[in-house]
C-alpha cells in the first residue's frame, strides 16, 4: 500500500555570509526514503515537482530542494556560478542530516544538478539532467543553433555582460519559447504545475533570471567530463528552448552518461519520461 509523501515543509536556512536559502522538504516517513535534490529551471522557484510525487512515493523517494539565490525566499548572490549549487546543496543536506542523495534538474536546473555530481562525488548517488544546457565554451558545439530567436537574444545579452543582460530583462521584449504541441498538452495537463513555480519567480523580479543566464554563459566552475557518478540525460528532439545537441554534447564528454532522446518531445513534454528516470535513479 502506498502512502502520500509527508507534507511539504518550508524552512529558511541561514548561511555563514548572513544570507538565507529557502528550503523545501517532503520529509522521511521512517521508511528510509532516498533523498532526491530537485534543481529548478529559469525562471522558477524551487518547489519540488508535484506531478512526480506519486511516482516518488511509489519508489520510496524524498524530495528536497531550495530556491536558487535571487528567487523566492533565497537571498540574491550576484556573480554566483553554476558550481555554487554544489555548495548550497551540501549545506541543505547537512542541515537535514542527509549523507547521500541523488540530484535531478530540468532546463536551467540541469547544469546545477551536474555540478553536484562533479563536485560532491562522495555524496551524490546519481544525476538526472533533463533538457539542459551544455557549457557555453563547449568545444565543437554550435551553442545557439536551433534555439528559438527570443532565447538567442536573451542569452546573447548575457554574453555581453551584466548591464546588457539587465537592460534586456527590463525591456518589454517578449520571450517566446516556441513550445511544441506536445509541450502545450503537457502544460494544459499534469505539468500545469509550472504555473505555480514560474508565476512567483516572475513576480519576484528579474534578479534570479539575470544571475542564472550570466552563470550559464560564464565558466561553470567545473568540467562535465569529470562527473564520475552515473548520469542520465533526457532531451526532446523538438526542443527549441535548449536544443538536443546540448545533451548530445554532454553525452560525448561525460564518461558515465546515458542519453535518452525522445524524438517528438519538446522542452516540457520530455518530462513525460521523468517517472522512468526516477526508477533509474532508484536503481
Amino acid at each position: 500500500m502506498s502512502h502520500p509523501p509527508a507534507a511539504l515543509t518550508e524552512t529558511d536556512l541561514a548561511l555563514p555570509d548572513g544570507g538565507t536559502l529557502h528550503v523545501y522538504d517532503t520529509g522521511d516517513d521512517g521508511t528510509g526514503r532516498l533523498p532526491v535534490v530537485w534543481h529548478h529551471g529559469t525562471p522558477n522557484i524551487g518547489t519540488p515537482p508535484a506531478p512526480l510525487f506519486a511516482a516518488a512515493d511509489r519508489l520510496g523517494l524524498r524530495w528536497v530542494s531550495y530556491d536558487r539565490p535571487g528567487y523566492g525566499g533565497s537571498t540574491r548572490r550576484p556573480g554566483r556560478d553554476v558550481a555554487s549549487a554544489a555548495g548550497y546543496t551540501a549545506r541543505v543536506a547537512d542541515a537535514l542530516g542527509l549523507d547521500r542523495f541523488a540530484t535531478l534538474g530540468h532546463s536551467g536546473g540541469a547544469p546545477h544538478a551536474l555540478a553536484c555530481g562533479a563536485l560532491l562525488p562522495d555524496r551524490v548517488t546519481a544525476v538526472v539532467a533533463g533538457a539542459g544546457l551544455a557549457p557555453y565554451d563547449a568545444a565543437g558545439l554550435d551553442w545557439f543553433a536551433g534555439m528559438t530567436p527570443s532565447g538567442v537574444a536573451s542569452l546573447r545579452a548575457a554574453t555581453e555582460g551584466r548591464a546588457a543582460k539587465e537592460r534586456h530583462a527590463a525591456s518589454d521584449v517578449d520571450y517566446d519559447p516556441e513550445f511544441t504541441p506536445a509541450d502545450l498538452a503537457a502544460l494544459a495537463g499534469p505539468w500545469s504545475w509550472f504555473d505555480s513555480v514560474v508565476g512567483p519567480a516572475v513576480r519576484g523580479g528579474p534578479a534570479g533570471l539575470v544571475d542564472d543566464d550570466l552563470a550559464y554563459v560564464a565558466p561553470w566552475g567545473f568540467d562535465p567530463a569529470l562527473v564520475r557518478v552515473p548520469v542520465l540525460l533526457l532531451h526532446g528532439g523538438r526542443d527549441r528552448v535548449v536544443p538536443a545537441t546540448h545533451s548530445r554534447w554532454l553525452a560525448g564528454v561525460c564518461p558515465t552518461a546515458e542519453l535518452r532522446i525522445t524524438a517528438d518531445d519538446g522542452h516540457i513534454s520530455v518530462l513525460g519520461g521523468a517517472s522512468a528516470a526516477l526508477e533509474w535513479l532508484r536503481r
